[in-house]
């Protein structure tokens, strides 16, 4: 294979990447050229849920809202793992299914700690 040949196999790449960032530059470029600019102060307001903002929108929040957020990423990402591995269990064998074992204790064991340390009790 010579050099010529091997780089005409990424010229295909090169074209892909440079036509993507071309569009999403025209995309912006045109955005900006199109929309209305009729700043005022009612459109620079904070907008919550269709009602005016109400206080400071700094506020503290209690840890456990982001200690539940990560439990429930934890257990998407946990689904995300164990669906491809059900789908082709009966040909993966019994190492796969070990290794699932053990992922899956892994977790159980988190969440038991999590447990025992009222972490997931609401006050």
């Amino acid at each position: 294979m010579q050099t010529a040949d091997y780089f005409y196999h990424y010229l295909f790449i090169g074209i892909f990447i440079v036509a993507t960032l071309l569009f999403s530059v025209a995309a912006i470029v045109l955005a900006y050229l199109v929309a209305p600019k009729k700043p005022s102060a009612i459109k620079k307001t904070s907008y919550e849920c269709g009602l005016e903002s109400e206080g400071d929108p700094w506020i503290r929040f209690r840890i456990q809202y982001y200690i539940f957020a990560l439990i429930f990423v934890i257990f998407d990402i946990e689904t995300i793992f164990i669906y491809p591995w059900a789908v082709a269990f009966k040909k993966l064998g019994l190492f796969a299914f070990v290794e699932m074992v053990i992922f899956i204790s892994i977790l159980a064991i988190g969440l038991v700690y999590g447990w025992r340390k009222k972490v997931l009790e609401w006050e």
